[in-house]
């Protein structure tokens, strides 16, 4: 009962992150036409207008902590192959699968406890830009927290199924 409990939230989070690689995409899309409407406002018409590198840097941080889970959870990540490469498939097994999601998880969840702060302050003083269109910035700093959080979860469930594994291994040998 436990274990397709906890099956179900896995694929959930799956899914979840999975739509946050979607999303990206979409606001990558969403930053190239904001970009090329403001560069022919500006060459074409002679017209600058601020907004849409505005927009655009905005979409930028969503989507950068929008797909960070997803690429995680899909081992699509960077890392340094040609140090890891020169350990045992024992040694990369435990590098990669347990002490890499332990150490990420110490960062993430740190950035997504000071970012929630930051955004329940930003939200408190109705923070605004310092642009001319001067937009509240509480959710743009809303999706720092949201996506770290996503973060969290996918290292959690990636160090589980390390240390299961490992055990696995363990039992047989």
């Amino acid at each position: 009962m436990v274990r397709k409990v906890l099956q179900k939230i896995e694929e959930t989070i799956g899914r979840i992150s999975d739509l946050g690689l979607v999303l990206s995409g979409i606001l990558i899309l969403i930053m190239a036409i904001l970009s090329t409407y403001g560069v022919a406002r500006r060459y074409l018409l002679n017209r600058p207008e601020p907004y849409s590198y505005e927009l655009s840097t905005i979409l930028l941080v969503a989507c950068v902590v929008f797909s960070v889970a997803g690429l995680q959870r899909h081992m699509r990540h960077l890392r340094v192959d040609f140090i890891s490469n020169r350990f045992s498939n024992y040694t990369q097994n435990i590098l990669l699968r347990i002490i890499t999601p332990i150490l990420a998880l110490f960062y993430a969840v740190i950035v997504t406890w000071k970012s929630w702060e930051n955004t329940i302050y930003s939200m408190s003083i109705w923070e605004r830009s310092q642009s001319s269109w001067q937009e509240p910035l509480f959710p743009a700093k809303l999706t720092v927290p949201i996506g770290m959080a996503l973060l969290c979860l996918v290292l959690m469930i990636q160090f589980w199924h390390g240390v299961t594994q490992l055990l696995k291994k363990a039992q047989k040998d």
